[in-house]
């Protein structure tokens, strides 16, 4: 029976703090994904949390239906033209909104793969730095005033002209594109070169050209080797497939016909030539393997031209500013905001006096000027015209600064590049951002902003989103912390489960009053009426140590990590967690099992990654370990043609279950018919893409189901085949429990479904795309995936944050399969910050104690009641209160409690 409070203001229950506003957000007839035909009524100007399981159609009420509306709604006031220019959502399936104010959305998306955004870019903090230097810095005699864009690496009047503004120059050398010399050309010494047929046609090219392509590379004559590497010469010669050198030359006496006419390409040209002009990513990345990257020897990494460099403030080039953490900066710049220029005054350089610049705008406003005179002051005072400038532009500086070092943002820097973010960092930069606008009057909706973030840092998100109400402003919040569900003075329950068990209002009120609903998850976790499992306590097998790790803020590290057992790892955000256990660890480990550590990350359109390698070594019974599994947030593909369905392999066994029905063999069709990648089985007209793009002259491109297919993304012939009555877009339409019963006697693909199940993903399509997945999502479809395959123990697993983005329930779910895992021999050891699930581990790891240059040690190691106890830890106080919680739940059920 679906809940709704009625359409009035609510006395503000103990729960929820401060008083509910007036007016109210009527939805009606939301039927956006799951949502089935929802009616509810949500407060302005109050602080609402939507809540529920994974999949039970949060995302779909908040994003999809109320903030989808909203920007609709906008949309319709801005020029057509301007429309086209803007990421628009779709219009939601929903009858009705009334009283829906403009809209503002966080969400959790990583943002471009590009090296050139950064924090100061995300937050706009760098136009404001850059201006302060380009109207308040102090510059070299001589040199003219610069303009703001003359201080920015991403433009051509401001980039260092021999990085072009990425800090570092890259090259290839011997070493790289030549790993073991002791191979011969044959045996592919050259390992920069293509494969397959193209590195054996430079090979035979080599053979025509006379060099002795069977001696090792080590003992061939060095100018043959350079040549052979760095010639840029590309010379046509004949070609003889397969034939030796002496054969080649008595081919050639005899002018015999040549297989074909080959030119040939150094190798250093191949790798640079391929990575500037290929189309492929794939190709792009392979060859940037061998390509070196070095901080550049003009800049020295600071991305700027050398007039820019010359400018200081505060004693600093901005190129030194922008690698400094946000707290020091704010440290630096506040006595100068508050009027103290003794800090300014004492860092000028030779020029602290008005610019020719400066003379000219002057002249131009009318202002008296001394054109004429030339300037010789020194450094001894400051324009009052710069004093000014200098005081007002570091106070909006800190001002900014502020908010991010109280959202916990401090240990950052405005260089930090953004892919180097976590999805949560990102989204308080956005927040942070969003505070220093202080609009009024609009609807803030927020995708899980608590994402990654350790319980210390909770309380300054608390009150960011305090303030962003207080300013007159309504705060929607999907999440599943329950601190901030406490706080809330609404809550919208949505459930009771997910996907189609889901999609309904449980309730719609003051928390207080989730109590009563019996269906829902959210109520039993939030009243503390399901105890967690207490720590197992199991007794290590034996011992990993990390040595001297060094990498970020890790300065010498040592490590034990315990074997056998189920590891968590603390401590705040920026603490060192990830490059100890999510970057050294694996790394480390992927190198004693004889493989290169693996870089999935996307290249960058501007140059390779320069990848940073890890200091240290691992020792103890590094033996023990057979296998790394290192399961991340990063997607499982980055199409909509990857899925659910083939990531996990289950795809394979359906479409060979289609080819073997009587059907499919009379007509000769193979298993690959019933892929939508392949031209024979897919629908031509959308080539399996299920839906075509429709160009609107000045509007933006609208996505319709394709009129061939419907969106079945197969043809028609295709689609005629079935199996058990469905066909195969059918079946790529079910979600993970329709489909567990649908193939229940197929072993092979039931196995995968029914972990997907037990993992939480139920609700999820088989043929959902990639790109529709939350980071959460892909790491458990991972997990699933592996969880899948044969157990034979001794692996060691890796998770970074795994209960991120999921419901307590699903956590708890997730954690029995870690158990498991655990069970059968294995070492799990997982980043979190969820307290639940640290009390749960067998040995705790804190790390901190705060973040960037004040952590990256460990604080604390032991059981989970010992790091409870330690000074000095920022994790302890939670973990104890954790740890009474649990301890009172565990009565509470004795006593008859509601279960």
């Amino acid at each position: 029976m679906s809940h709704t409070k009625p359409s009035g203001p609510a006395p503000a229950h103990s729960l929820g703090h401060h008083a509910i506003g007036s007016g109210f957000v009527q939805v009606r007839g939301a039927r956006e994904h799951n949502l089935k035909d929802v009616d509810v009524s949500i407060p302005r100007d109050a602080l609402v949390v939507f809540s529920g399981v994974s999949g039970s159609g949060k995302s779909s009420l908040a994003f999809g239906t109320i903030y989808a509306e909203a920007q609709r709604r906008y949309f319709e006031s801005v020029a057509p033209y301007a429309r086209r220019l803007i990421d628009q959502m779709g219009v939601p399936d929903v009858d009705a909104i009334d009283g829906l104010p403009p809209a503002v959305a966080l969400q959790q998306q990583r943002g471009a793969s590009n090296a050139r955004s950064s924090v100061g870019s995300v937050t706009t903090l760098s136009s404001l730095v850059r201006l302060m230097y380009s109207r308040a810095g102090t510059y070299p005699a001589q040199q003219p005033m610069l303009y703001a864009e003359d201080f920015s690496p991403n433009t051509p009047q401001g980039a260092c002209p021999a990085c072009h503004g990425l800090g570092y120059v890259y090259d290839v050398t011997e070493a790289t594109m030549v790993p073991d010399p002791s191979l011969s050309l044959r045996e592919r010494a050259i390992a920069a070169w293509p494969p397959a047929w193209h590195g054996q046609n430079l090979r035979d090219i080599l053979v025509t050209l006379g060099y002795d392509i069977d001696r090792p590379w080590k003992d061939l004559p060095k100018k043959d080797r350079d040549w052979i590497l760095f010639t840029e010469e590309t010379p046509t010669v004949p070609v003889y497939a397969g034939f030796t050198s002496a054969e080649v030359r008595a081919a050639r006496r005899r002018k015999m016909e040549p297989s074909y006419m080959g030119t040939f390409t150094g190798a250093r040209r191949y790798v640079l030539h391929t990575f500037a002009h290929t189309q492929s990513l794939l190709m792009k990345k392979r060859v940037s393997r061998f390509m070196q990257g070095k901080l550049c020897p003009a800049c020295h990494g600071k991305r700027l031209k050398p007039e820019a460099l010359s400018v200081r403030f505060a004693g600093l080039d901005i190129g030194d500013l922008s690698q400094m953490p946000l707290d020091q900066v704010s440290a630096l710049l506040e006595p100068i905001a508050k009027g103290d220029f003794s800090a300014h005054v004492a860092g000028m350089g030779i020029n602290g006096g008005v610019t020719r610049r400066d003379r000219a705008e002057r002249a131009a406003s009318g202002r008296a000027t001394h054109a004429a005179a030339p300037d010789v002051r020194r450094t001894s005072a400051l324009s009052e015209e710069k004093r000014l400038a200098a005081q007002r532009l570091a106070e909006g500086v800190v001002a900014r600064l502020r908010t991010l070092q109280h959202l916990g943002l401090g240990y950052l820097t405005l260089e930090r590049a953004t892919p180097t973010l976590s999805s949560g960092e990102l989204q308080r930069l956005r927040l942070a951002t969003q505070l220093s606008a202080m609009l009024f009057g609009v609807v803030y909706v927020l995708d899980e902003p608590s994402a990654g973030l350790h319980p210390a840092d909770s309380q300054a998100l608390y009150d960011a989103l305090d303030t962003l109400r207080g300013a007159g402003n309504s705060v929607f919040v999907v999440e599943h912390d329950l601190e901030l569900m406490r706080r809330a003075q609404w809550l919208v329950d949505v459930g009771p489960d997910a996907g189609e068990r889901g999609g309904r209002i449980l309730y719609s009120g003051a928390p207080a009053g989730l109590r009563e609903i019996a269906e829902s998850h959210t109520a039993r976790y939030l009243f503390d009426e399901v105890p967690a499992q207490p720590s197992r306590g199991r007794e290590p097998s034996g011992w990993l140590v990390l040595k001297e790790i060094r990498r970020h803020n890790l300065q010498g590290v040592d490590a034990r990590i315990p074997l056998g057992v189920l590891t968590a790892v603390t401590g705040i955000s920026g603490s060192g967690k990830s490059s100890l256990i999510a970057q050294a660890l694996p790394e480390l480990m992927l190198l004693h099992l004889g493989h290169e550590p693996e870089d999935d990350s996307e290249v960058a359109s501007e140059g390779p990654a320069v990848i940073e390698t890890t200091g240290g070594h691992l020792a103890g019974d590094v033996d023990a370990v057979q296998r790394l599994v290192h399961v991340d947030q990063k997607p499982i593909g980055r199409t909509p043609r990857s899925n659910l369905a083939t990531y996990t392999g289950l795809f394979d066994h359906v479409r060979k279950l289609f080819a073997a029905t009587p059907v499919a063999r009379r007509r000769g069709y193979g298993a690959g018919r019933f892929s939508f990648n392949v031209a024979k089985g897919r629908c031509e007209t959308c080539e399996g893409e299920g839906f075509v793009s429709v160009e609107l002259l000045f509007m933006p491109s609208v996505y319709a189901p394709c009129p061939t297919c419907h969106g079945a993304r197969y043809n028609e012939a295709t689609l005629k085949v079935l199996w058990k009555g469905r066909n195969i877009a059918q079946v790529l339409q079910m979600t993970v429990e329709e489909a567990c019963d649908f193939f229940s006697e197929e072993m092979a693909v039931s196995r995968p479904l029914q972990w997907l199940r037990e993992i939480g993903l139920g609700y999820l399509r088989l043929g959902q795309p990639a790109t529709e997945l939350s980071g959460g999502e892909a790491q458990r479809i991972k997990l699933a995936t592996e969880l899948q395959r044969s157990q034979r123990g001794r692996t060691l697993y890796v998770l970074d944050e795994p209960t991120t983005g999921l419901h307590a329930a699903d956590a708890d779910q997730l954690m029995v399969q870690l158990q498991r895992l655990v069970d059968m021999g294995n070492t799990v050891v997982m980043i979190e910050h969820d307290m639940r699930m640290v009390a749960q581990a067998d040995w705790v790891i804190d790390i901190g104690p705060g973040a960037g240059a004040a952590g990256g040690r460990l604080v604390a190691t032991g059981l989970p009641q010992t790091v409870a106890r330690a000074s000095g830890s920022r994790t302890a106080s939670y973990l104890a209160a954790q740890l009474a919680r649990a301890e009172s739940a565990v009565s509470q059920v004795g006593c008859g409690a509601r279960f």
